[in-house]
């Protein structure tokens, strides 16, 4: 069973066109029909309109057959026609270039409704449960069919030998990590990864964990998953034998839903590159995505590890795009070391929200740098994506760069010369990613700190020279002029930052003026002071 919403953005790929009836993306559809000349009680949630001679009759077929939508050879001048017809009989008309093959567009549409059966990730047939059941049966024990992560992908119902390990790996839908390192130390991976018998996995009382005996599930020699048997011994004879044919079988099941989900994967990634780049016919794209016209926001993540990070990339990008697209916010894509998602505009703090949940369903050693560009039409995109670029690499630099903590004033009778630390930039949310419309004055200085990196801020001037001088002396000229420039000129408040007396300012600014000159009653020389002092610090 799948959504009118999933069928529109794959059958989008072939030139298809839905018309009108919006409200109905979410309506489900279990079954496909056809007219028979011979049989005038065909009934189909999807009529695939074969020899109609108009939109009108078309439609009028969908009617007869209590279809939800209506498939039509036609072109683009009879949209209008296709969307008055099928809102007077609320059926969703979708127009077929007259140069697709209607053989060939068939397949895919039986393919999709009949075989692209929902599981609870969103994708896959629903009886991947039904075959751990009759597998547990079979093999007397309680089964658990996983993913090469060790994500629970379907479980037997069956709770003989059940243990807590097991209990625990379907309440979480992964092994959990303290008991992988245990499988991976014991070397229950490597065996796996290298042989398609069965495997005897020795209890552990520690973790609460029975007898195992595992599977590999493999497509030729790639590594699709494994099943998993609780037992308090190895299997043998016919139990062992219904264990490994049952790898197959599932193998089989795994392989049908991945070539489902990645066909809507791919053209659900191309749309999404389109509007990335910049595209004339935004809206439309973004109608074929599934998404409303409003505001939406471009989301950049990208994921840091020791170990396997293509594989960790890979994971984000399967874990931002999996369910239905009605069933989830956001469309992504992978562009080079990125993920690039976009999502409805529900403010920066609901975009972080996102970006947490992703984190969560990875693993624990993996870390997530994202940006978050501003709001913008489906046009301005582009733009968006830009500025979620840059959020992104300022959100990696502050995970790169040492804490900084900000220092208190101290009174100026406990320390006359204290040059405490200047306070910093708190844009950048402790609790997320940076949001470009929230830290647009952080990304400015970014974009200042690396034209300084690159040579591009003048070698000379007067905070190089108080700096050297700094250097030389032991004195505190550079930092006094930052508090005095930040003050506005404010004696006072400039000592109170520094922790002196305001007469200590007013003397070390006269003694800077012997040093360089200042010329501080110029306003376009202390604006590019303060940006120097903002493009040299780190």
């Amino acid at each position: 069973m799948i959504t009118l919403d999933r069928l529109v953005n794959v059958l989008g790929a072939y030139g298809v066109r839905l018309c009108g009836r919006p409200e109905r993306r979410s309506a489900r559809l279990r079954s496909v029909a056809m007219p028979d000349a011979t049989d005038g009680r065909v009934t189909g949630d999807v009529l695939v309109a074969v020899g109609a001679g108009s939109v009108t009759e078309a439609v009028r077929w969908a009617v007869a057959a209590q279809a939800t939508v209506v498939l039509v050879r036609a072109g683009a001048e009879t949209a209008r026609e296709a969307t008055v017809a099928g809102e007077s009989h609320d059926v969703a008309v979708m127009l077929v270039d007259p140069a697709v093959s209607w053989s060939h567009l068939v397949g895919v549409v039986y393919g999709l409704v009949l075989e692209g059966r929902e599981t609870e990730s969103g994708r896959g047939p629903t009886d991947l449960f039904a075959l751990a059941d009759s597998l547990a049966d079979a093999v007397g024990g309680a089964v658990t069919i996983e993913d090469p992560l060790s994500r629970v992908l379907a479980y037997s119902r069956s709770q003989q030998a059940g243990d807590p390990a097991r209990l625990e790996t379907i309440l979480v839908r992964q092994v959990p990590e303290r008991l992988r390192e245990t499988f991976r130390a014991r070397g229950v991976f490597a065996r796996l990864a290298a042989t398609d018998e069965p495997v005897f996995v020795e209890p552990d009382p520690s973790y609460g964990m029975t007898g195992r005996m595992a599977v590999a599930v493999r497509a030729g020699r790639e590594l699709l998953g494994s099943v998993w048997v609780t037992c308090g011994s190895p299997l043998t004879g016919t139990r062992h034998t219904a264990l490994a044919n049952g790898a197959r079988t599932v193998a089989l099941h795994l392989l049908r839903s991945r070539a489902s989900a990645d066909l809507e994967r791919q053209v659900e990634s191309d749309l999404v590159v389109r509007l990335l780049e910049g595209t004339a016919d935004a809206a439309t794209v973004v109608s074929r995505l599934g998404l409303a016209e409003a505001r939406m926001r471009v989301v950049a993540v990208r994921t840091h590890t020791s170990e396997e990070p293509h594989a960790m990339l890979l994971l984000a990008f399967e874990r931002a795009t999996t369910g239905f697209g009605w069933s989830r916010p956001g469309r992504s894509t992978l562009l080079g070391d990125t993920l690039y998602t976009i999502l409805p505009d529900a403010g920066a703090a609901a975009a972080r929200e996102w970006v947490a949940a992703l984190g969560a369903g990875l693993p624990p050693r993996v870390r997530v740098a994202a940006g978050i560009g501003a709001a913008a039409q489906a046009a301005e995109l582009p733009a968006s994506r830009r500025e979620a670029e840059e959020c992104l690499a300022l959100h990696e630099t502050s995970h790169a760069a040492p804490a900084r903590e900000v220092s208190h004033a101290v009174p100026a009778h406990k320390a006359s010369h204290a040059v405490p630390a200047r306070e910093v930039s708190h844009a950048v949310p402790a609790g997320g990613p940076p949001a470009y419309d929230e830290s647009w004055d952080d990304i400015l200085l970014h974009r200042l700190r690396a034209a300084a990196r690159a040579g591009r801020v003048p070698a000379r001037g007067p905070v190089s020279a108080l700096r050297r001088h700094d250097a030389l002396h032991d004195t505190h000229y550079v930092a006094t002029l930052r508090a005095w420039l930040e003050a506005q000129g404010d004696l006072a408040a400039a000592a109170e930052r520094l922790g002196v007396h305001a007469n200590t300012v007013r003397n070390r600014l006269r003694r800077m003026s012997e040093v360089t000159p200042l010329d501080l009653d110029d306003p376009r020389k202390r604006l590019a002071m303060l940006i120097t002092l903002a493009a040299e610090d780190e």
